[in-house]
């Protein structure tokens, strides 16, 4: 597989630029090491500062409206979670040639797990089942809308354009009907609850196993929750599931849209990065693989 590519409206960060724009911004952290950390992420760069912090900025136009967002909401939500979730420390503002607001977190410990390989399938699913009940229950009051916390039957068009890009890649007749499946579920009639919105397994930290942190709060809002049940296919495997639904609470209908989030998602996903970022393009498989192993077996 290539490497990950720059998107051609993408900045280019490095460690230089990030340790002027701390030395001009927040002098009191000048001269603390930075050093950029890897990241199958496409929407932000992630520099460590020091050993307790990590300097956090857009790539790109697109990803920018999730800085503030991030910073205010997680305010609010991250007291009341049931695990460790990034504490802003700071927001910086254009600078050094840089042309976006950009972030300072307390650095938070742990590894992103890859789906395949889970160490703990079983408390995993009931650490991640846990923090999603426990986000459910946040009192949405003012909450902004979760753009992901709509219906499904909003992707059908692109996720329909994505299958057509698939063909002959995927099994798309089978993936289709799935797709079609999925349209057909009931919506949600209850009022709409917080829901994190991008647990891919880049925003998840685990250690020993065990759910440490979420992160990556851009997408955060209220709306459907389905979408948050996305790691049951995206990470965990099979024989987790069961543990997963339970420790959420996610009925028949909703278990399915979440599947058919997953779905959607990793579909529109893969044709985009299948040459540009390799390992979200493998997750992409992953799940389709996942999913279809699913109905297959009943």
């Amino acid at each position: 597989m290539c490497a990950q590519r720059m998107r051609p409206d993408e900045v280019d960060l490095d460690d230089p630029l990030v340790g002027r724009l701390i030395a001009a911004q927040f002098p009191q952290w000048a001269g603390l090491p930075v050093r950029r950390l890897p990241s199958s992420g496409t929407e932000n760069a992630m520099f460590r500062l020091g050993t307790d912090k990590v300097v956090r900025l857009p790539r790109y136009p697109g990803a920018v409206e999730s800085v503030a967002h991030e910073q205010r909401w997680l305010a609010r939500l991250g007291p009341g979670l049931r695990v460790a979730a990034p504490v802003p420390l700071a927001q910086g503002v254009p600078g050094e040639g840089f042309p976006w607001p950009w972030s300072v977190y307390r650095w938070l410990e742990g590894r992103n797990p890859v789906a395949g390989a889970v160490e703990e399938p079983e408390p995993l699913a009931a650490d991640l089942g846990a923090f999603i009940a426990g986000l459910r229950e946040v009192d949405v009051q003012d909450g902004p809308p979760n753009h992901r916390g709509v219906p499904l039957g909003e992707r059908d068009a692109f996720t329909r354009d994505a299958l057509a890009q698939l063909r002959g890649r995927i099994d798309t007749d089978a993936v289709t009907a799935l797709w079609e499946e999925a349209l057909r579920v009931p919506g949600r009639t209850a009022p709409g609850v917080w829901a994190h919105g991008d647990l891919s397994p880049g925003n998840v930290l685990v250690a020993q196993g065990r759910l440490t942190a979420v992160i990556d709060f851009g997408s955060v809002g209220v709306g459907d929750p389905a979408v948050d049940l996305i790691p049951a296919w995206n990470l965990l495997p099979a024989s987790a599931r069961g543990t997963f639904r339970e420790a959420v609470g996610a009925d028949d209908d909703e278990w399915a849209r979440g599947r058919g989030w997953a779905l959607s998602i990793s579909l529109i996903q893969l044709p985009y990065y299948w040459e540009t970022n390799p390992a979200l393009a493998e997750n992409s498989r992953h799940v389709i693989r996942e999913i279809l192993a699913e109905a297959r077996a009943g």
